[in-house]
């Protein structure tokens, strides 16, 4: 505050009033853009309306880094992995921001530093994949599988398993928020131990309890 209230005391009122317009103006632009992102954890990506699959894209099956950056999942086109077999690939380090992924097979993948945010990854199978290290940002993993996932010091903000199978899944060291990290204890599948590191499951989450 201190540093932006010396750069305004050199400014005329009307002079900052302008400069203040335009970033408020920028800022709404923005979100009128990419506001309409495949994947929101809080229950919006339940009225998003996918766009039918471009099946004339052969190149589509690909991991692909994002080079517009994590924060607002900006890409030229449609991120689109839909119905792609992706098993056993590495994309470690990629920034995977925007990605679509539905009926994915996308098991014993290694994500490790990679980035989700804003990921619709719902009804896809990540059995076995490795999350080390990721950002996973209000991403979604509705009905998907994630037994013997390993989440090991990944960032989970805003991130959602509602109807997601994830036995056997490592959590240990993640960052999960409180909100977050509540509605994951509430999931029946929430149990057994990680084949890879041994971890328990329930326990690695943080959730309390038998």
């Amino acid at each position: 505050a201190t540093s932006l209230e010396a750069k305004a005391g050199g400014l005329g009122e009307d002079t900052l009033m302008s400069n203040v317009g335009k970033a408020i103006a920028t800022a709404a632009l923005a979100l009128a853009v990419f506001d309409p992102s495949p994947a929101f954890a809080d229950g919006q990506t339940e009225k998003f309306k996918l766009p039918p699959i471009d099946k004339n894209d052969k190149m589509r099956c690909q991991f692909n880094d994002s080079k517009m950056g994590q924060a607002n999942a900006q890409r030229d086109k449609l991120y689109d992995l839909r119905q792609c077999k992706l098993s056993g690939l590495d994309a470690s380090g990629f920034d995977l921001s925007g990605v679509i992924m539905t009926d994915t097979d996308a098991s014993k993948v290694k994500f490790v530093e990679s980035q989700f945010s804003k990921g619709y990854l719902h009804d896809s199978n990540f059995d076995g994949t490795d999350f080390t290290n990721g950002v996973i940002d209000r991403a979604s993993f509705k009905g998907s599988s994630l037994k013997g996932a390993i989440f090991g010091n990944a960032v989970l903000t805003g991130t959602s398993f509602e109807g997601a199978d994830v036995e056997n899944a490592d959590f240990t060291d993640a960052y999960i928020g409180s909100f977050d990290q509540k509605q994951l204890c509430r999931n029946p599948t929430l149990k057994g131990e990680n084949p890879t590191t041994g971890a328990d499951t329930k326990f690695s989450a943080g959730c309390a309890g038998p």
